[in-house]
């Protein structure tokens, strides 16, 4: 995994992580292996682990999350981001980090290490205006490649069956949490809250984002899956689709370039009638989630910022866009 940023602050005890490791077979008994704290979102601790063989990335999950809501998850998500680390490494190995050790003890796991400086985070890309829609195109394409190879797939479907995990950290925060700011809406919010909890086709990340996208010398590189869920794999589209749109009002000079992107992403996962209808209904209220949810985004911290993206989010939640490329022409034609 990368170094998005080093950490900064006071570490939690490592001790844990430290026995983790040895069951897990990445220490020796008498190494004592330096930690270095990461950013890397609210759910996780993340550390880089400096060990005799080489650096390593380890990840613990945390009961609850570094927001200012009381937001609570089941720690056991640890096990089922190991989990899609093994299936994407067995089916797609430069997607993901390549997994080394997962310990339920400690709810924590262990990936190979990527250096920032060949796997730069496709969020601070696209801040820099660096909008490729040939990376974007394929991050749509792998995610397809992905949801497709599991789609029906029994085995997968019991391994992840994580409907309450995915409820906590995913639905409630999201939608329903929404669904109480603005209660004109909460029909709308909650329905679509009900359709994603109760359509499962495939296995699902469930927290595509540019922030948990390295742009790798192979391609797109997936990170933080603990979300995984076998469900509904319109919700990794539309998750990740909505943060063009925010990013346009975070950087306007790039929107052109950002709705590239969009389309491009869209373009790349390939015809899919349905799941375009599904991703083009929730999109919005992961929109206006990601305003006045419980995990609003760090960078738009002004309500002059918030206005259009909240305006338009609220249109399309009233009046349901029938398409992702109908969301793309809307937010190109601008306000009003």
């Amino acid at each position: 995994m990368n170094d998005a940023a080093a950490g900064s602050g006071g570490a939690p005890d490592t001790g844990g992580l430290a026995a983790a490791l040895r069951r897990m077979g990445l220490l020796g008994a008498e190494e004592r292996p330096r930690f270095e704290p990461l950013e890397g979102g609210v759910s996780s601790d993340i550390y880089r682990v400096e060990t005799a063989a080489g650096p390593v990335c380890v990840k613990r999950a945390l009961a609850r999350l570094k927001v200012e809501a009381d937001w609570r998850a089941p720690v056991e998500r640890n096990g089922s981001e190991a989990g899609w680390l093994a299936a994407v490494n067995a089916l797609l190995p430069s997607a993901a980090p390549r997994l080394l050790g997962q310990d339920n003890e400690a709810g924590a796991l262990a990936m190979a290490w990527l250096e920032p400086e060949t796997h730069p985070v496709w969020k601070a890309e696209l801040a820099a205006g660096r909008a490729d829609p040939a990376f974007a195109r394929e991050t749509g394409r792998r995610l397809a490649v992905i949801h497709r190879a599991y789609a029906g797939d029994r085995a997968t479907a019991a391994a992840f069956a994580t409907d309450a995990i995915f409820r906590a950290i995913r639905l409630e925060p999201y939608l329903l949490a929404t669904a109480e700011r603005h209660p004109d809406l909460a029909p709308a919010l909650t329905a679509l809250a009900e359709v994603t909890a109760g359509t499962r086709e495939t296995l699902v990340h469930g927290d595509v984002s540019p922030k948990n996208i390295l742009a790798g010398p192979a391609g797109p590189v997936f990170l933080d899956a603990e979300c995984a869920w076998y469900g509904d794999p319109a919700f990794d589209i539309a998750f990740c689709l909505n943060h063009m749109l925010l990013k346009s009002v975070w950087r306007p000079q790039h929107e052109p370039a950002y709705l590239a992107c969009f389309r491009a992403l869209a373009e790349g996962y390939g015809p899919d009638p349905a799941l375009d209808g599904r991703a083009a209904r929730l999109l919005p209220g992961l929109l206006l989630a990601r305003l006045d949810g419980k995990s609003p985004v760090e960078y738009l911290t002004r309500e002059s910022e918030k206005a259009r993206p909240r305006a338009f989010a609220r249109c399309l939640l009233e009046h349901p866009p029938a398409s992702l490329a109908g969301i793309e022409m809307a937010w190109a034609a601008g306000p009003g």
